[in-house]
């Protein structure tokens, strides 16, 4: 039975990169994203943009498989991740909470009640190591790493309620290492030699742990590489 993915975030270097990788495996993908028209456009600072997309899905007839979230606000319009408290605005970190925390909360409301009910489904978004509260010591980026925090708990919950509906279900983040594209571009200087991958190849091993996980592992949060990250 061919799968059906439901990619959002589409356009994006990650994004792209989950698409090919998820149609070399054989997926039907539907990708998604704000820079697309019609059908396909979505924007997760807009939830009446999410419900549409998602009416536009169940109007085909689908129960998707896999929904993956690959969308993320790290710099924009000049405005990058704080380097200490000075830097905080109020409006730059509600940005970064609209984008990497309440649009896939989002995205979750309205497309995980057309996943499959009592078969193996799966809810996944891209979190980040800098998310983690225990991994946490340097400081800084406060927006981000907040968002990025707040998403990994609303993951969680996400789990928690939806496995009690559908004990095959899993919903967990990713993090996809540190990606050559437009994201990373103004910190890849920093970057450990190797430590730098293509989308290509983050997006093929972010599925095969995908493919890797069971329902044991929902709520949780896992690196590239298959290793669990700590809250």
């Amino acid at each position: 039975m061919t799968r059906t993915t439901v990619i959002i975030g589409a356009s994006g270097g990650i994004g792209a990169a989950l698409v090919r990788q998820a149609e070399t495996r054989g997926h039907a993908v539907i990708g998604l994203a704000r820079s697309f028209s019609g059908e396909r456009h979505v924007n997760l600072e807009d939830e009446a943009s999410i419900a549409a997309a998602a009416a536009r899905v169940a109007d085909l007839g689908l129960a998707p498989d896999r929904v993956i979230i690959a969308t993320g606000l790290l710099h924009a319009d000049g405005r990058g991740p704080e380097k200490s408290m000075k830097d905080l605005d109020a409006v730059w970190m509600a940005r970064n909470f609209a984008v990497n925390t309440i649009g896939p909360a989002l995205v979750a409301k309205h497309f995980v009640p057309l996943m499959p009910r009592n078969a193996p489904a799966l809810f996944a978004a891209i979190g980040a190591r800098v998310g983690s509260i225990s991994d946490n010591r340097l400081g800084g980026w406060y927006g981000y790493r907040a968002a990025k925090a707040a998403l990994h708990m609303t993951i969680r919950n996400i789990a928690i309620e939806w496995g009690r509906r559908n004990d095959q279900s899993i919903a967990v983040a990713l993090h996809p290492g540190t990606v050559d594209t437009a994201l990373s571009k103004p910190f890849q200087a920093n970057v450990a030699e190797g430590r730098l991958f293509d989308a290509d190849l983050s997006a093929g091993m972010m599925l095969d742990v995908l493919d890797g996980l069971s329902p044991a592992d929902s709520g949780g949060i896992f690196a590239f590489d298959g290793s669990a990250i700590q809250p």
